[in-house]
């Protein structure tokens, strides 16, 4: 029994257990780094490391890393493995053995006292143990790759945050070129108006469509002020640090994307809620077989005794304390844990059959949206600068009119807007697909998107054609 008791005493809190295994994970799914904050001085060369970030432009991978760094709820989050592991300790305990004690004197005359001292342990506890032990370990697994899989969830939010940052990016620099060719048109409105040559009401729309620009460009600089602070929550970021600049533009499509059936063995796989859901009802197994292995074993105290009667011998020897299971055998417990058990046997199978069919969903929505940005790239942007590079020269022509002209451009203006709202809607979807899998996929090119020409300002043409 000592030497049970003395293993039973040697098992102690490690602060670094399950940070390192979840840092494992999300860098073999990311290829970023993880770390938990402890306040230690190691934390000074973290927050070196984030300025070293964020003082170059930001990128969607850098802006994960500094996710995984910084945000405050993903720190919360990690606690919950010193928690676990707190309570793995706890079940990998011996319980503590009972000193008990009496001591009686003679209330007159000289009697001599009488004493009696027992030292008592549960005797259950020490077969038990290993179980217990083994129940609270795959307890600890399951909650460390929860807590990783909440770290993939958060990228998955960071890197769809980025790309909304970037196209509002793109957005303002696609109004500011429509307010500048609404405001030339209302300009030119106003001269053509002042010389008689257009009505009041072609007068009336330009100045209209020149406001409407206006205040289109005010509400793309709040959505992107909005987006940016989004984005600043996840990274957990204030004060200086919000001062980062982004200068890269939307990564055009990827080349091929993976096949249906990969990604769904791959998310069934790799996705670490499905694998802390088997892992759990694995535990709830063992802790059921637990229950049922002692159900007909109360407590047993086993123990030494000490005991001397007044002018008597001095007592010494074993003492054994049964618990009779005669209502109580468990079969409350018992009954609880089995439906329990089968409780996360069809969790896991929703997990899974839902895990399927929310990436075949998702891999359709990526299709789709891949097809519309590819129609945008191939068909409609080109259609729309030849519509500007034709109407161009039919102005120098003198052929149509300068508002047939910035009405070509506006019109070309509008249609890259819709081209950046495809690539951006793929990419987020992209990130969606990523975090059902588990895991990154491979990525595309980088080259920016393409953006249209800045219009030409009217008076600028040559030709006969030229603006008055």
């Amino acid at each position: 029994m000592g030497a049970a008791l003395l293993a039973g005493g040697c098992t102690s809190i490690q602060k670094e257990r399950g940070h390192a295994e979840v840092a494992a994970l999300v860098e073999e799914r990311l290829g970023r780094k993880t770390r938990w904050n402890q306040g230690t001085p190691e934390d000074a060369e973290v927050a070196r490391h984030l300025d070293a970030l964020l003082k170059e432009d930001l990128t969607s991978d850098r802006a994960v890393e500094v996710a995984l760094l910084n945000n405050p709820t993903l720190q919360a989050t990690y606690e919950d493995l010193g928690v676990s592991q707190a309570d793995m300790v706890q079940a990998g305990l011996l319980s503590n053995p009972t000193l008990d004690g009496s001591i009686g004197f003679p209330i007159a005359g000289r009697g001599v006292s009488e004493h009696e001292v027992s030292l008592v342990q549960d005797f259950v506890d020490l077969f038990t143990l290993p179980l217990r032990k083994r129940v609270a370990q795959e307890q600890f697994m399951a909650d460390t790759l929860r807590v990783a899989h909440e770290a993939l969830a958060t990228a998955a939010e960071v890197r769809k945050a980025f790309r909304q940052v970037q196209s509002l990016q793109q957005f303002v620099e696609l109004r500011r070129m429509a307010l500048q060719v609404a405001e030339a048109a209302a300009d030119l409105s106003v001269r053509l108006r002042t010389a008689g040559n257009i009505t009041e009401l072609d007068l009336a729309s330009e100045q209209a469509a020149a406001e409407g620009a206006r205040l289109e460009l005010a509400e793309g600089e709040l959505a992107l002020v909005e987006a940016r602070e989004h984005l600043n929550r996840l990274m957990g970021l204030w004060g200086p640090r919000t001062q980062w600049t982004l200068s890269e533009k939307l990564p055009p499509l990827p080349d091929q994307e993976a096949s249906l059936e990969h990604l769904e063995s791959l998310a069934i796989r790799q996705r670490l809620d499905i694998d802390a859901a088997r892992k759990q009802t694995l535990l709830l197994w063992n802790a059921l077989e637990l229950a049922r292995s002692t159900r007909f074993f109360g407590r047993v105290d086993v123990g030494v005794h000490e005991h001397q009667d007044a002018n008597g011998p001095r007592l010494f020897g074993p003492t054994l304390s049964l618990e009779l299971p005669i209502f109580d055998q468990r079969q409350a417990l018992i009954a609880r844990l089995e439906a329990q058990h089968r409780q996360g046997e069809r969790r896991l199978m929703a997990l899974s059959v839902n895990a399927r069919s929310e990436v075949r969903a998702a891999r359709a929505r990526l299709l789709s949206l891949r097809l519309m940005a590819e129609r945008y790239r191939r068909v409609v942007l080109p259609l729309r600068e030849k519509v500007v590079a034709q109407s161009q020269l039919q102005y120098n022509a003198m052929q149509i009119g300068l508002f047939q002209l910035l009405t070509a451009r506006r019109e070309q203006v509008e249609a890259y807007q819709g081209y950046i709202e495809s690539v951006r809607d793929y990419w987020m979807a992209r990130a969606d697909l990523e975090q059902l899998v588990g895991g990154r996929l491979r990525a595309g090119s980088d080259a920016p998107t393409p953006s249209p020409t800045q219009p030409a300002q009217p008076g600028t043409h040559t030709g006969h054609g030229e603006a008055p």
